[in-house]
């Protein structure tokens, strides 16, 4: 029999991390992600498996979640083979050498910091260097394509499909043979919505024997497109028209990607009034750039922005500002500007610096379009705190604060749903990449609206299928 372990991902959202283990086969690995949040400490525990039995690494797609813990598993023993994308790992390299980058300097910094105090060797080390993701890519690295099967031993198969979720985003099928039958089990990574403005919808399956699921939003679903767009359109204009400012606190990935389309979409429609639309994040110019170069992945309205204008995002207002002298440079602008810069919790980025210059002023706006973690800066100022520290300075916040929810890169609870109805075969259900209330919630729905039963996974249980 094959037997399935997770060591992340497993009651919680973060983490991804999925071994496949069939008997006399190679052992198959499914994302190592990055644990997040309040749980971002176990990223330097072990990882509950020797890396070097790893002989095959799958990954979904290149979010942190998925993708973090990767350069970690090579410098730990891992020498098999990768399969992914092409765009999953250009895009993945920017995101980990961003990691790596941010790991780096906020490591000096401590470490200068404990050398005063005498304390220097209590300073834990990056979880990996710049140097060890360069590494990760001397390494044997596979590209496949969506809907392509790929042969990963002589009883087993791999099929990428498009989730819908972000760029270079995929569900993978992989077929085995047991006792001469054929068996299918399926990992859904990360499902997009049905209303995404960039991405294009999930494809469906047709059958399997054992389904690893998603539970991000088992427990709800989204405010409808249209609201949100209304709303966010109502914030831009009435800030803009009242000679302010509006401070997009926005993740690189996708979430910039869907504002930059809806805002080009305001223009074309004489909707949005005459203003400067600032980038200011040079990981979200780079991840643009890989959206407008791997545009076949993309949403038909894509696609035609691009055979009109030559390019999906850019129209006559936007700026891209990469270099930290052309964002100082945004500080002259006292009027007129959109600014979306990262991080999109406000955790650290350029958008502390826009704080700063604009918080204090009535006629800007502050516009989440994210999940603010409990802890962050972004959620400080959703709950309504008067005061924020930022830099070690104490700034009175009079600017309008603004959340528009219905902005997700996730399915919701009801295209999760539809999705698995969609299948003409569905075997046994394993909920995974959720909370653990929201999976309680979500394995009711199921039962209810499918009449079917759903596992709940638990870390490092082993699961037989």
């Amino acid at each position: 029999m094959a037997v399935v372990q997770s060591f992340g991902a497993a009651e919680v959202v973060t983490g991804s991390c999925h071994v496949l283990k069939i008997k006399k086969e190679p052992t198959i690995m499914v994302d190592c992600g990055m644990f997040q949040g309040l749980i971002e400490g176990r990223n330097y525990e072990p990882f509950g498996f020797d890396p070097s039995s790893i002989d095959i690494l799958l990954i979904t797609h290149a979010h942190l979640d998925h993708i973090g813990r990767i350069p970690k598993l090579v410098k730990e023993g891992f020498k098999g083979k990768i399969y992914a994308l092409e765009s999953t790992m250009e895009l993945a390299e920017v995101v980990l050498l961003d990691s790596a980058h941010l790991m780096e300097e906020e490591y000096k910094t401590r470490f200068k910091k404990a050398q005063r105090r005498g304390k220097e060797k209590k300073v834990k080390k990056p979880l990996y260097t710049v140097e060890d993701v360069n590494t990760l890519y001397d390494m044997d690295i596979n590209y496949v394509t969506y809907n392509d099967s790929v042969k990963l031993s002589k009883n087993i198969t791999a099929t990428f499909r498009n989730a819908g979720h972000i760029l270079d985003s995929a569900m993978i099928e992989i077929e085995y043979k047991e006792d001469e039958k054929k068996k299918k089990i399926v990992f859904s990574g990360d499902l997009g919505n049905h209303n995404d403005l960039v991405m294009r919808d999930p494809v469906t399956l047709q059958k399997c024997d054992t389904l690893y699921i998603e539970s991000t939003y088992g427990d709800r679903n989204h405010k409808g497109i249209k609201d949100t767009e209304d709303e966010f359109k109502s914030v831009i204009v009435n800030t803009l028209l009242n000679e302010g400012n509006v401070l997009i606190p926005s993740f690189a990935i996708e979430r910039t990607q869907e504002i930059l389309c809806i805002l080009k979409q305001m223009y074309d429609k004489k909707e949005l009034p005459e203003c400067k639309v600032f980038i200011d994040s040079p990981m979200a110019i780079r991840a643009t750039k890989l959206y407008d170069k791997y545009h076949d992945e993309l949403s038909k309205c894509c696609n035609d922005f691009l055979k009109r204008d030559g390019s999906v995002f850019e129209f006559p207002y936007v700026n891209f500002t990469l270099k930290p002298d052309e964002s100082k440079k945004i500080n002259e602008e006292k009027s007129g500007c959109i600014i979306i810069a990262g991080s999109g919790m406000c955790s650290g980025g350029r958008i502390l610096h826009h704080f700063k210059q604009r918080l204090w002023n009535e006629r800007n706006s502050v516009l989440f379009v994210g999940y603010q973690a409990k802890g962050t800066l972004g959620r400080r100022i959703v709950d309504g705190d008067r005061f924020v520290k930022i830099y070690h300075e104490k700034i009175l916040l009079k600017a309008k604060v603004y959340t528009i929810n219905g902005f997700s890169a996730h399915a919701d609870q009801n295209d999760l749903i539809e999705w698995m109805k969609s299948f003409e075969k569905l075997g046994k259900i394993y909920l995974v990449h959720g909370e653990r209330d929201k999976q309680e919630v979500f394995k009711k729905v199921i039962k209810k609206r499918m009449g079917k039963k759903a596992h709940i996974v638990k870390e490092v249980e082993k699961i037989w299928i």
